[in-house]
């Protein structure tokens, strides 16, 4: 099986053992607490689940800055984004050595983690500004990354952590939440060698499936490992819940069995472009996964990013020994009127583009929400019925 990156076995910080938690969670409710961010939570959800490997807890200000600006730690470790545990106030653990990390994102704020504090150091916004203009792109307050990143705080705490809890994943989607030992574990108890990923903060359309079929096909894969965001999103995506229904019935209806695996990860999305399709390639990688499905505008949003600019970082910015995993290039894809069947428009030059059935997600989002199924060359009437319910369900309230 593909190793890891940076290290030959996965490194999840979830404090498995049961009498350690035991007595992690005695010790965190005598230790000073802070409240941490949505994205800090969803950080170390995923170093609880191994995602993060080789990293062992929260950067400090130096090594946040040198991934921002080179994808690369101090110490030489290739990562393609600081993860970093950014608050606004710091009086309540100042001289700290351990503190607890409450969770924001559940009644009660429990203990999601304990953190060794190493420092506590600000960045300034001259450093703030860097490090947005160079994972995202833009320092638009407009992008939701962006926002999200600049609304938690400048004060950096940093160290290692022991990971006591998985959020609200474990609880809320207990058939999908899955960490990477666990999708590592499941991959090699099926037998696969070859396993391409594929990313989705959406439901899979037509295209989507085929673009499975399509990478399966061409790299000879064992199987497609559908990997779905279970985290937080901007407003007006579909609720993971949702998907995870649509996402399911497709499988289970048009994939033969055991071809593929669904799962999904606590993570929010960071809207990130190409700096998070690198992540998310590091993420495939540490969860067992061969080869990972890049498509048009992967990860973006509006048009802050190119429709291939999360492909051609891969060539420009990321050197070729950074990750072991392999990047399956997909073009937009849809269905050709003339041959029948989903294709790469790039595969159909002598098309036009009266030759594909295409449509806006607006255009289908008011189809859905009037109770009208999209073509079944574009959706699947099954995958169609459960996004209808959703959005008429929206409309009456």
């Amino acid at each position: 099986m593909i190793k890891p990156h940076g290290a030959d076995t996965l490194k999840p910080l979830f404090v498995y053992d049961p009498e350690q938690h035991h007595a992690l969670m005695q010790e965190a409710e005598n230790l000073p607490s802070v409240m941490i961010s949505s994205a800090a939570a969803g950080n170390a959800v995923m170093m609880g689940g191994g995602y993060f490997t080789p990293l062992t807890g929260f950067m400090n200000v130096a090594d946040a800055m040198s991934c921002a600006e080179n994808m690369r730690t101090t110490s030489g470790l290739f990562f393609p984004v600081p993860v970093v545990n950014l608050i606004e106030n710091a009086d309540a653990i100042r001289g700290a050595k351990r503190v607890a990390l409450r969770d924001p994102n559940m009644e009660g704020n429990p203990v999601l983690a304990i953190q060794d504090v190493e420092a506590i150091e600000e960045f300034s916004p001259e450093q703030m500004e860097t490090m947005t203009q160079k994972v995202y792109g833009t320092t638009d307050r407009e992008h939701p990354g962006v926002d999200a990143f600049n609304s938690a705080g400048r004060i950096c705490v940093s160290g290692p952590i022991q990971v006591l809890h998985f959020s609200y994943f474990q609880d809320d989607f207990p058939d999908t939440f899955r960490t990477a030992v666990e999708i590592r574990n499941e991959i090699a108890e099926r037998g696969w060698n070859t396993v391409v990923a594929f990313q989705t903060r959406n439901p899979m359309h037509r295209a989507h499936e085929e673009l499975c079929r399509m990478a399966m096909e061409q790299i000879g894969a064992d199987g497609v490992v559908i990997h779905m965001l279970l985290g937080k999103l901007k407003p007006g995506d579909i609720p993971a819940p949702v998907r995870d229904a649509a996402i399911r019935k497709m499988a289970e209806i048009y994939f033969p069995p055991n071809t593929v695996m669904i799962t999904g990860y606590g993570f929010d999305m960071l809207y990130a472009g190409p700096r998070e399709a690198v992540l998310h390639a590091l993420f495939r990688q540490n969860m067992g996964a061969t080869h990972f499905i890049i498509g048009r505008d992967h990860a973006g949003v509006g048009d802050y990013y190119g429709p291939f600019d999360a492909q051609t970082i891969f060539d420009t910015e990321v050197p070729d020994d950074a990750l072991e995993i392999e990047i399956f290039r997909a073009d937009h894809t849809a269905y050709s009127k003339k041959l029948n069947r989903v294709v790469m428009m790039c595969d159909a030059p002598d098309h036009a583009k009266e030759d594909f059935v295409l449509l806006s997600g607006t255009k289908v989002r008011e189809m859905l929400g009037r109770g009208e199924a999209p073509p079944q060359e574009f959706s699947r009437p099954e995958v169609a019925e459960i996004l209808m319910d959703y959005y008429q369900q929206l409309n009456q309230k």
